[in-house]
């Protein structure tokens, strides 16, 4: 016994706890649709009252109709009981029209609230550090929010005017009741407890559960993708792997569906013996009050009403309670969303910004940087120093993992390191406003964004602010795509991709020309090309090599490639490995001092393929 009520507190206090959540996403509610949380507020409340009208009414009918046939002339209480039910048919008439009035608002209500939390989701996912996303625990959290957000917010609000409207019938049926004996409230309150600890018990095991097979419902998520995607199409084909996948695929979702259903059932079998223990008690009242109508104490209209009254008690206790339950198990799951949201990125924006100059004018610092990924063991720079000159192209070779795309995102604090730090013209990266420092950046990363839209905006996405197609046009024209562009079929107003109706699918290496022309619309001073040239074929590396010179001009360049005959047009070019600067120089000052970068040279000119790979 001693042990029950010790569960029975926790639980208790786990439910006060869960609680503390409800006033965020009654707010959340509130922000997204205010108009229409109102008008279903006043419809809640009529709908509360209507009910108990009902109720009496269906007495005074009754009451009257016998009246009226227990008299001399039966005729003279017709008006009576016709007047009676009237006011019946019109109380049912307008609970009807309540609640299709009611569903209607909620969809509106429903809608207004997913679109509002799928925007704060979004925000924060702009918003994160990089490093969320090399997290899977982050992955976790943002299925999690991402999965209940749809619905749960939803249903808590229609939880919480379930609860409403429920309070407000059940103390005025209370009212009609308590006559009868003070004792009936009591016993609907008893009659209805086992099926509110039932959803008690099933909310808090179908979030424990839920959280359980996150990762299971993300496994089952990318299995779908691998057999759906067009990005896998040709290997699944290839390789004979759609069965495979489909196999693993439903193989998970029986597991999943398994653990549901055992849920279901032991909730199912729970409500039962609430049902069962609530029916019990109905009817000993029943028989009770049917023993005083036999005795002369109270009449069939009384009757009338004790049964409609109770019977509506009883089910709105239920119903009472149950939206507690489920207002509980709906607060568990909003944590999950709300858990995302609170997420705080560290690389942010200084308390006092310094500024720096519009064009560099000294360069670029790398003093003793130490980075590493989250959960790496290893870092991929140590002590890692670098100077890169103002107005200089320069570019950094290297085996795969040497850390060469990492120099380029603590550039633009994607991240930032843990020890050292990185000054553009005297000032520490971390001191800059993150806006200020990346509009002075423009990245060509190592896989760009294949935006399936046209091409102007594909290009015009570089610079929202200078997306004029006479800007659109000079950059296509820089990166070498404006002859491929005339040539599809809508010219610059063609939708690249095919995840559209009349898109137009691109080689890898028109896609790159369509990055590369992205990159090159923002007029910025620091560029950053991450591979610019490795989807090109020779003829079209060396044309666009030839007018990246002079677009480059005045303007300082970071190239990552693997292509020395790319390399070979720096002003210095630095070699890398394992996070570190073995050489550097120029193209024939490393020739000349015969190290790696000249034995690499001399075996990419006789085998014609770069020897980093």
């Amino acid at each position: 016994m001693i042990e029950n009520l010790r569960i029975l507190a926790s639980k208790f206090r786990n439910l006060l706890s869960q609680l503390a959540y409800v006033p965020r996403a009654l707010k959340l509610v509130w922000s997204a649709a205010k108009r229409w949380t109102l008008d279903w507020f006043f419809l809640l409340a009529l709908q509360g009252f209507l009910p108990v009208a009902a109720v009496y009414l269906t007495k005074l009918f009754v009451n009257s109709l016998v009246n009226a046939l227990n008299s001399e002339s039966p005729g003279t209480g017709f008006g009576r009981v016709l007047l009676f039910a009237v006011l019946m048919a019109a109380v049912m008439v307008m609970t009807e029209a309540c609640r299709m009035a009611t569903r209607w608002i909620q969809g509106h209500q429903a809608e207004l609230v997913r679109d509002h939390i799928r925007f704060l989701i979004h925000e924060k996912s702009a918003a994160v550090d990089m490093a969320f996303y090399d997290s899977a625990d982050f992955y976790d959290h943002l299925h999690r929010a991402r999965d209940e957000s749809g619905y749960r917010p939803v249903a808590l609000i229609e939880s919480m005017g379930g609860l409403l409207q429920n309070t407000l019938t059940l103390f005025a049926m209370a009212a009609v009741l308590i006559p009868f004996g003070f004792w009936i409230p009591l016993a609907l309150f008893i009659s209805t407890l086992p099926a509110f600890f039932i959803v008690l018990d099933a909310g808090v095991r179908e979030h424990k559960w839920a959280r359980k097979v996150t990762t299971d419902e993300r496994r089952s998520w990318y299995y779908d993708w691998l057999l759906t995607s067009s990005e896998t199409a040709a290997e699944l084909r290839l390789f004979g792997l759609g069965n495979h996948f489909s196999k693993a695929y439903q193989d998970l979702r029986g597991r999943l569906r398994e653990g549901q259903l055992k849920l279901a059932r032991s909730q199912a079998a729970g409500e039962l013996a609430a049902g069962l223990a609530a029916l019990g008690i109905a009817g000993a009242a029943m028989v009770w009050m049917m023993r005083r109508v036999f005795l002369g104490l109270a009449s069939l209209g009384d009757l009338a009403l004790f049964y409609q009254a109770f019977n509506q008690g009883q089910g709105l206790m239920r119903s009472l309670l149950q939206s507690v339950g489920k207002i509980y198990a709906n607060s568990l799951f909003l944590g999950n969303l709300f858990e995302f949201l609170d997420l705080e990125p560290k690389v942010v924006d200084p308390a006092s910004p310094r500024s720096a100059s519009l064009r560099l004018q000294d360069g670029i610092h790398f003093h003793d940087v130490t980075f590493h990924y989250p959960g790496a063991r290893q870092p991929v720079l140590k002590n890692f120093s670098l100077f890169i000159p103002a107005g200089q192209t320069v570019a950094i070779v290297g085996s795969n993992g040497a850390g060469k795309s990492t120099l380029i995102k603590l550039l633009c604090r994607l991240y930032d390191p843990q020890k050292g730090k990185i000054e553009m013209d005297g000032v520490d990266l971390r001191q800059m406003n993150l806006s200020d420092l990346r509009r002075r950046i423009t990245v060509l990363f190592q896989q760009p964004v294949h935006y399936n839209t046209t091409v102007q905006e594909n290009i015009g996405l570089g610079d929202l602010a200078g997306s004029e197609l006479s800007f659109i046009n000079a950059a296509a024209e820089a990166a070498g795509a404006d002859s491929m562009i005339s040539g599809l079929p809508k010219g610059y107003a063609t939708i690249l991709g095919n995840a559209f109706v009349g898109g137009k699918e691109l080689s890898v290496g028109q896609w790159q020309k369509i990055a590369l022309a992205r990159a090159f619309l923002r007029q910025a001073p620091l560029i950053l090309l991450d591979e610019p040239t490795s989807a090109m074929d020779s003829w079209a590396e060396t044309s666009w090599l030839e007018r990246f010179q002079s677009l480059a001009a005045g303007r300082t360049v970071v190239m990552i490639t693997h292509r020395f005959t790319t390399a070979m047009r720096a002003d210095m070019i630095h070699v890398m490995d394992e996070g570190r600067i073995l050489e550097s120089g120029s193209h024939h000052e490393l020739l000349a001092k015969e190290g790696l970068y000249a034995g690499s040279w001399q075996a990419q000119m006789k085998q014609g393929v770069p020897q980093y790979r």
